[in-house]
């Protein structure tokens, strides 16, 4: 596919925030790629609004697992809007959603997009596979084939 150089910057900045802030959890180099009005639409508990509600979203995990790396499988843009895969890794270590650690290792799946404005991440709307991961965490039993 062939990107204009506005959306290949885009697909730069998105990839650099997923580097950054939840895989290194450097929330002052994570802010400096978002917009000042920055939206943040999750299917996570957050506390306040805007920037505050991503970096608490970025703190949060980064604590209740160990290592958190966030690997993005696939990338596409169109226009203002880039959409990602990714895979986070880590060891669940600390509280998550209440949930108390279990030392498990987990692998769970997504899918975001982002919006941006000149040059910055505007907006950005997160689907994780949440009931993948309380399987992983053996809350939720596996499903059968």
């Amino acid at each position: 596919m062939t990107y204009t150089t506005t959306e290949k910057t885009n697909m730069e900045t998105v990839r650099k925030f997923f580097e950054v802030g939840p895989s290194k959890g450097d929330l002052a180099a994570a802010d400096a790629l978002l917009a000042p009005g920055f939206s943040l639409h999750v299917p996570l508990p957050v506390a306040g609004p805007g920037i505050d509600a991503i970096n608490n979203v970025i703190t949060s995990c980064r604590a209740a697992f160990h290592g958190l790396n966030v690997t993005i499988e696939d990338m596409t843009a169109d226009g203002d809007k880039v959409t990602c895969r990714f895979t986070a890794r880590g060891e669940h270590k600390g509280e998550f959603m209440g949930l108390p650690p279990t030392g498990k290792p987990i692998a769970m799946t997504g899918i975001e997009i982002f919006r941006l404005e000149n040059g910055k991440i505007g907006e950005l709307w997160g689907e994780a596979n949440l009931m993948g991961l309380m399987q992983q965490l053996g809350i939720l039993p596996e499903t059968t084939q």
